[in-house]
């Protein structure tokens, strides 16, 4: 009997010993299983954080690769210039290029004097026509201005904002390229006896068809900004000078030099200095800093408002209670029998009621005060579109507005 307890007790630690020897086993199998799990993953992360910051890097790098590129036609002794590097589309150039192109930035060329310098026609080598900003702003800003314009324009691509053609940093110059816009900017047609000289004896010739195309162009600028962009793109100086027209007077936003990347959530702000322009600035801004998407709404309702009633922002000359437009016009924007009473007289004629009313809300809802009942840029571009005439089978106009009303100056670019 004793016996069999104690073989019984063996087999028991046979299988006690077993027992614990296949969970020691066990254990270890999945102590290395998960080490080596750790090490991969590890391994894979470092691999992909690798290879995103060589993309990131090689994107940051991109407007500044130098390479070669077709010789060009020269500078001051007559032989060839090369362009120093070309990255999609957007070509740097030698300072020596750019002053052949100029005229060697002769005053005969100056087609406008904005913010940040002088802007000159040039024509490259190829026969292009171009805008140069040559900048004089010195210091950080000037510098931070500068290289916010090449980054944004280099990246951004839509039919509805100004193209960068290039850009030259060269021996301390800054300069920046764009196509050119052969009708300058929109400011210019809407107020021609405002610093513009013009032989149109002040009225604007600037027609109704005309206005609402600019509008939507405009509108589209913006859309593509805020919405097709991640995170979405402020502008912080839409305004009436910064929409230039192109020969068949299509419009496009320019001027990126103040622009700032948004909060990528609902609703979110970033906060910022206070910048732009006595009259577009939206007032949550202005108070607080507080710098989102709905601030260029703002921006883009005063513009509207300029193409409806023919007036500047801001003219304190003008009677009592009329000096700030938003001020003035908002009380007559939702009431359909007042609307008339703020048109431009210029458009007598050339547009029907129905039109101006559904403009003037729209305008109305841009310059709310409070932003969050501002709308998206995208629903402004849907109610403005059904008002747009078809007119893919002829130019817009203007047999009125570039023949009577040439402006003398050009672009702003500023």
């Amino acid at each position: 009997m004793g016996e069999m307890e104690d073989g019984y007790k063996r087999e028991e630690s046979v299988a006690l010993l077993v027992i614990v020897v296949l969970a020691t086993l066990s254990l270890a199998s999945l102590f290395v299983a998960f080490s080596y799990y750790c090490y991969i993953s590890n391994k894979v992360s470092k691999h992909l954080k690798s290879l995103k910051g060589r993309n990131e890097e090689k994107e940051k790098a991109a407007p500044l690769r130098s390479g070669s590129g077709r010789g060009s036609g020269s500078g001051d002794g007559g032989g060839d210039v090369p362009i120093l590097a070309i990255d999609s589309g957007v070509q740097v150039f030698s300072y020596k290029q750019l002053h052949s192109a100029t005229g060697s930035f002769g005053k005969g060329n100056v087609v406008g004097h904005g913010s940040f310098g002088a802007v000159y026609r040039g024509v490259l080598p190829d026969g292009r026509k171009v805008a140069v900003k040559l900048m004089d702003r010195p210091g950080k800003q000037g510098e931070e201005e500068f290289n916010t314009e090449v980054e944004l324009l280099t990246r951004l691509h839509s039919p509805h904002l100004l193209t960068l053609v290039g850009h030259c940093s060269d021996s301390g110059h800054r300069l920046l390229v764009y196509e050119f816009m052969a009708n300058g900017g929109l400011q210019e047609h809407l107020y021609p006896t405002k610093g513009y000289a013009c032989s149109c004896g002040g009225i604007s010739k600037l027609q109704w068809d005309t206005r609402m195309q600019i509008a939507l162009d405009a509108s589209k600028g913006l859309e593509y900004l805020h919405e097709h962009v991640s995170p979405p793109v402020i502008h912080r100086d839409f305004k009436s000078s910064n929409i230039l027209l192109d020969d068949n007077f299509h419009a496009k936003v320019s001027d990126f030099g103040l622009a700032k990347f948004g909060s990528d959530k609902a609703g979110g702000h970033v906060s910022t200095r206070i910048l732009g322009t006595q009259g577009y600035v939206a007032p949550e801004y202005a108070l607080s800093g507080h710098l989102t998407t709905k601030s260029d709404v703002y921006s883009y309702g005063v513009v509207l408002l300029e193409l409806l009633t023919g007036r500047v922002p801001v003219d304190m000359n003008r009677p009592s209670g009329e000096g700030i437009l938003v001020a003035w016009a908002l009380p007559y924007l939702n009431v359909r029998e007042k609307v008339i009473e703020i048109m431009d007289p210029a458009l007598e004629g050339q547009y029907s009621m129905k039109d101006a009313v559904q403009v003037a809300a729209i305008a109305a809802m841009c310059v709310q005060p409070e932003a969050d009942y501002r709308p998206l840029m995208a629903d402004v571009v849907q109610s403005l579109a059904p008002l747009v005439k078809n007119r893919s089978s002829k130019k817009i106009s203007s047999s009125s507005t570039s023949q009577s009303c040439k402006p003398a100056t050009k672009p702003e670019y500023d």
